[in-house]
């Protein structure tokens, strides 16, 4: 029997915000920031579109692999499990695609996809066979047990994807960057840990083949802060549990026309804009590396709501429609609708 939506959720809220821990912050380096301008989405040369996600963002990420693999060439995914592991109910979510206490069925979220696709509700499967995928657990990651992500590795190892999995950190369940200000070992806000490691040159370098040494001087780029509204499917983000404001990051050399590769980064629960400002979009290692490897970084913001108090990404079924994860999905269309924009 399925939990009643309003109490499943405070219930999800309660375990989440039981999971963090204090800590001292780190020793973090002090990354080059660009002030957001406002601006809006334009169309860019593009020739490839990538994703990344923590957390409920590494959920969403998958969800949008799955769905839109047609156009979409690779994943990264920090501290997620297999696509569709929720399966609609948040009672799983938090304890089956959390803590494991309900062991998932991989079996059935394959058959799931494998018969999406067949309707046309997800792209073809054959098209992950293939396709980079960089898979990130930490040691310490007691909210989201490392036999989920162990499924999420072999969900993709299943349709044939080429998947390289970083299991050997002693992180908490969080984003690791060298720009990080938690501890490594820590799950506590604003969920960006030091390890004294780089994984963006790993994922970067699954993903894209080779990358460039990052830029460690002034950002030479521009950080636009645009409406998601605009790109919203209902014309009002808030609606979906997401912010008014998203974020791109712009290398010069993209915006004077070079071709350049697309980056969607997806924060985690208690991570957006609304809750942390943009520490994610300046602290993830993302920009220092999108400057010296032709790279526009989107950053989506999901925000908090009364069925999505942490403000977490819709990857349980908190909007209340079923085709959560699936072409026509509410924020993955809303996302999709920026990667349009941007990809021209």
């Amino acid at each position: 029997m399925k939990t009643p939506l309003k109490a499943t959720t405070t219930v999800l809220a309660a375990v989440l915000l039981l999971v963090l821990t204090t800590a001292a912050p780190a020793q973090a380096a002090t990354p080059s920031t660009k002030a957001p301008i406002s601006g809006s989405l334009r169309a860019y040369n593009v020739s490839g579109v990538y994703v990344a996600g923590v957390s409920s963002g590494g959920y969403m990420a998958t969800q949008l692999h799955v769905a839109y693999s047609s156009r979409i060439r690779g994943a990264a995914i920090f501290a997620a499990g297999p696509y569709y592991c929720a399966q609609n109910n948040v009672s799983q979510a938090i304890y089956g695609c959390g803590d494991n206490q309900y062991p998932t069925n991989l079996s059935a979220l394959q058959t799931y996809t494998r018969t999406w696709a067949s309707y046309g509700w997800v792209d073809p499967v054959g098209n992950l066979s293939g396709d980079p995928v960089y898979v990130f657990h930490g040691n310490n990651d007691n909210t989201v047990k490392k036999s989920v992500t162990d499924d999420l590795v072999r969900y993709y190892q299943h349709f044939g994807a080429s998947v390289q999995y970083d299991s050997a950190s002693s992180a908490g369940h969080a984003w690791v960057s060298p720009y990080g200000t938690v501890g490594c070992t820590a799950t506590a806000s604003p969920f960006l840990n030091n390890c004294g490691t780089d994984p963006q040159n790993s994922l970067l370098r699954k993903l894209l083949g080779s990358v460039s040494a990052p830029n460690t001087g002034p950002l030479g780029g521009s950080l636009i802060r645009f409406s998601q509204n605009t790109h919203a499917v209902n014309g009002w983000a808030p609606g979906l549990s997401m912010d008014d404001n998203g974020f791109a990051y712009v290398p010069s050399s993209c915006a004077a026309g070079q071709s350049c590769r697309l980056l969607v980064a997806l924060h985690g629960c208690l991570q957006g804009y609304g809750k942390i400002g943009t520490a994610f979009v300046d602290r993830a290692n993302l920009n220092q590396y999108a400057d010296t490897n032709n790279l526009i970084v989107l950053y989506p913001q999901a925000s908090t709501s009364s069925s999505n108090p942490n403000g977490c990404w819709d990857w349980w079924g908190y909007l209340g429609a079923t085709n959560y994860p699936i072409k026509g999905g509410a924020q993955v269309e809303t996302i999709m609708n920026m990667v349009r924009r941007l990809d021209g």
